[in-house]
């Protein structure tokens, strides 16, 4: 089996963090997204790995080095593919095209997901999704009374249904999905000027083939910092604690569950639940709480619940919420 991560997006949404890091890098519980994504993937797969395409824009030789590092821990041939152009979700999966080959996992790395890999052998892929209270953001599957899938809606108006997809697709057959993606290509099947992955997966359910919704036990989004927070801490509530050995501790409570990276410090705080503090990262005199704090920061006199703080960052003084980037500092 083959995966393919389309991660070229900009990650605007994640602003100030996604100035300096590309969003599927940014660490969750000391775990940049996109690990975890194919980690998650390669654990519930049932079958080995041989490549993982990474799907990028201009992200420098060092993120470059880090992708193909992550693809080597896990057992697979990593690969740096381009998307130079924001052409869309079927452009972005065809610039793997080197991987489209036997069964295939796409999966965009904007979300984190607990899922059984699967496929049903009467099926010929799987289209995971989630119920969705107001699917009306989201593009939507119908399925038949048997439960396959019939079509496609993007962003429906009215009410066709409640199963958003969510970026996680599971193919049997991933030359005939790199056939379909080309054909959109060679036609210039555009919506929006992009040309869209449903366009391909109507396409292939019209000539016959048959696609089952793989519904999510768990499905955590990253797209902006709330909702990347929250992430934060369900992955810290599906994990265990970890306290680096080379951490220092004093005079302070931890309340699990936490990660503190190596180096860190912590000094006359209570830190946690739920928070996330980078290595290197010094604490001291504070109060923390559900946040996420990246590598090499330095808070003092602090009260910070719901906060996402970058890299080399200072927060002096009494703050509640914030997003700071990296290189940034706050007094309060």
């Amino acid at each position: 089996m083959n995966i393919i991560v389309p991660m070229a997006g900009r990650g605007s949404r994640l602003r100030p963090h996604t100035l300096t890091v590309p969003k599927p890098l940014i660490p969750v519980a000391g775990k940049p997204i996109v690990e975890r994504l194919v980690e998650d993937i390669v654990a519930r797969s049932g079958e080995p790995v041989e490549e993982i395409a990474f799907v990028i824009g201009d992200f420098g030789p060092e993120a470059e080095a880090q992708l193909l590092a992550v693809a080597e821990r896990l057992g697979a041939q990593g690969r740096i593919c381009y998307q130079r152009e924001p052409l869309g979700t079927a452009h972005a999966i065809l610039c793997g095209r080197e991987c489209l080959k036997g069964p295939v996992v796409v999966a965009f790395a904007d979300t984190l997901f607990r899922a059984d890999f699967t496929i049903d052998p009467s099926a010929d892929g799987v289209l995971f999704v989630q119920r969705i209270e107001d699917p009306s953001a989201f593009g939507v599957v119908v399925t038949d009374e048997g439960g396959a899938i019939v079509d496609y809606v993007e962003k429906p108006k009215e009410w066709v249904g409640d199963l958003a997809m969510i970026g996680i697709y599971a193919f049997k057959d991933g030359e005939r999905l790199e056939r379909e993606l080309q054909r959109l290509i060679d036609e210039d099947v555009r919506h929006g000027g992009e040309y869209q992955l449903p366009d391909a997966l109507r396409n292939m359910t019209n000539a016959g083939l048959r696609f089952l919704p793989g519904e999510v036990s768990e499905w955590m989004d990253c797209g902006n910092k709330a909702v990347t927070v929250e992430t934060n801490r369900r992955v810290l509530d599906l994990t265990d604690s970890h306290v680096d050995p080379t951490a220092v501790t004093t005079d302070s409570v931890i309340l699990p569950p936490v990660f503190i990276g190596a180096g860190a410090r912590i000094e006359r705080s209570v830190i946690g639940p739920h928070v996330s503090i980078g290595a290197g990262t010094v604490v001291a005199d504070s109060r923390i709480d559900n946040a996420l704090i990246q590598d090499h920061s330095t808070l003092e006199n602090a009260r910070l619940s719901g906060a996402m703080i970058g890299s080399h960052a200072h927060v002096d003084g009494g703050v509640r919420d914030v997003s700071l980037g990296d290189y940034s500092t706050i007094q309060g």
